[in-house]
């Protein structure tokens, strides 16, 4: 479980989808040590379990983590390269504030930015959801895009808008991100429950 707040940018040292699976080894500032092998690390939004950790002569810390075909369908990871920049969130600890939403890590899908509007050192976005999706994207509700919890502005149809302010895009990799891109998406939990909840009382 996640909370959607970034703690890190890591990036992708090492790529390799000649297994079946896709092997990632990712650049991170935490330290190594703290990395415990099977720990969770929400990277770019969808939950990866750490596989290996350590230190490279550089002196960066990394780790490594593998994502199954289901994941890279899913994702955007099927666009990834080495290089590609990720926002990082280790797992929620009990205790830990909960500063932004809930969020697990299993991504719904893909969301396309169709408009980006800078001014005053903010970022406004409007965004298109997937059909199926749109329904459960609410105004001045929660959404997780690309791992960071935002609030929905506003909502028109399939469409929805965000707006990030100056540390969001200093701290994330959303000052990178434009017309065209796609991130992960993942609807709020208790949306995604209500609307099995009202599917069930339809079929009884």
């Amino acid at each position: 479980m996640f909370t959607g707040l970034v703690g890190d940018i890591g990036e992708i040292l090492q790529l390799d989808r000649a297994t079946g699976t896709t092997r990632l080894r990712i650049a991170t500032r935490y330290p190594a040590r703290e990395l415990a092998l099977g720990a969770s690390i929400a990277c770019g939004g969808p939950c990866l379990t750490v596989i290996a950790a350590g230190a490279s002569n550089d002196g960066r810390n990394w780790f490594d983590t593998d994502a199954t075909a289901e994941t890279e369908a899913r994702t955007t990871l099927g666009r990834w390269r080495v290089g590609t920049r990720l926002n990082l969130e280790r797992s929620l600890k009990l205790g830990d504030e909960m500063g932004g939403h809930l969020v697990t890590g299993h991504i719904d899908g893909t969301a396309e930015i169709l408009e980006r509007t800078d001014r005053d050192g903010t970022a406004a976005f409007t965004l298109r959801a997937p059909a199926a999706l749109a329904p459960l994207i609410a105004a001045k509700g929660s959404v997780a895009l690309d791992g960071t919890s935002l609030t929905v502005n506003g909502v028109d149809g399939d469409r929805f808008s965000v707006l990030l302010i100056p540390h969001s895009l200093a701290v994330t990799t959303w000052g990178e991100r434009r017309a065209g891109d796609r991130v992960n998406l993942e609807v709020d939990l208790m949306a995604r429950y209500v609307a099995r909840l009202a599917e069930a009382h339809q079929l009884r």
